[in-house]
């Protein structure tokens, strides 16, 4: 009897086990992408190994359980990686390009707690040619600091709550997200997101407003919009971007065509950006930037590239293809990277 029981306990917490594995699962994933760069910023050339050429490199933990009924449970925790140092690309944090958790319901939508993209990075990145990755990378142009006024959501933001439209509403999705600022400049954020995607067609418009010290009187907040669309023709994919970031009567609009032509196992990509300037002091610091690269698909996992990009400063504009060396005011910006891809 003792024997019996035994097996039978064994049985169920086999079953137990078989049935958890069925219902939720825990993914390791990351990218490793490095590569040789030379820019020239107007005071001599400087030869890295840098990172990110194409992909940020990362590394991640992802998960999902299914509670039944259509919810779901998930998380996200991933951190940048400089792989030519070993080191985390953020000092001051560990998980710092994600880390939320999630109730998803396959009718209702999700919601997401934690450190993650805004929707109005969300609005441009998707349409960015060169994936905001890179010299070519269109997020230089997309300032942190405009008319002495200073935000942190840019990219990402701390504390935010995002609620994201279900995938059953015939193409049309949406994300809405706040950030709580907890007494902090530059923190406070409330945004949102809307588009439609059908086949070929990608559409989206986002807008975001961070809440800062004033810095002109009575002007507390730095608002972001931004336009992006894709097609696919085939033959040859065509984005396109624009965006307005305004602070008083500081402005700056970007634009941004691009290209990207499949060749055999690789793809040509190619983009123009312009950016104008607008405000008291800034009229004439004005940019645009010229970009090529392409990419060798060696596997569905692995990748090579190479990418040439050229920032032409007008007054005293200091837009860069990267931030060191340090750049001239109204010097053209120039740099070359070639680079290794590997996902996992």
């Amino acid at each position: 009897m003792k024997k019996v029981s035994t097996l039978a306990v064994l049985a169920l917490a086999s079953a137990a086990a078989c049935a958890q594995s069925a219902t939720s699962s825990v993914t390791l994933f990351g990218v490793i992408d490095a590569n040789a760069r030379v820019v020239n910023n107007g005071n001599g050339s400087l030869k890295t190994l840098s990172a990110g050429g194409i992909n940020t490199s990362r590394l991640g933990f992802r998960g999902i359980e299914d509670l039944g009924g259509g919810l779901k449970a998930g998380f996200w925790l991933e951190t940048g990686i400089n792989p030519d140092t070993g080191t985390t690309s953020d000092a001051t944090r560990f998980w710092n390009r994600r880390s939320t958790v999630s109730l998803i319901s396959d009718e209702a939508g999700e919601v997401r707690l934690g450190r993650d993209f805004t929707p109005t990075y969300n609005g441009y990145t998707n349409y960015d040619t060169f994936g905001s990755n890179g010299v070519a990378a269109v997020d230089k142009f997309f300032v942190s600091s405009i008319g002495g006024a200073s935000i942190d959501t840019g990219t990402r933001a701390d504390n935010l709550v995002s609620y994201f439209t279900p995938k059953n509403l015939g193409g049309f999705y949406g994300q809405v997200s706040v950030a709580a600022g907890e007494g902090a400049s530059g923190k406070r954020y409330v945004g949102g997101r809307a588009g439609y995607t059908a086949g070929p067609l990608d559409v989206s418009a986002a807008l975001g407003e961070t809440k800062v010290t004033p810095v002109i009187a009575g002007e507390d907040q730095v608002r972001v919009y931004d336009f992006g669309a894709s097609y696919d023709f085939g033959p040859a994919k065509v984005l396109g971007i624009y965006g307005e970031t305004k602070y008083g009567n500081f402005k700056l609009d970007v634009l941004e065509i691009g290209t990207i032509v499949p060749v055999g196992v690789g793809q040509i990509r190619a983009s123009y950006v312009r950016a104008n300037a607008k405000g008291t002091g800034i009229d004439s610091n004005d940019a645009n930037q010229i970009a090529i690269g392409y990419i060798h698909h060696l596997s569905k996992r692995t990748a090579l590239y190479t990418t040439y990009a050229r920032v032409s400063n007008k007054g005293n504009a200091t837009f860069a293809v990267a931030s060191a060396p340090a750049i001239t005011t109204g010097h053209d910006s120039k740099g070359f990277e070639f680079g290794i891809r590997h996902g996992f």
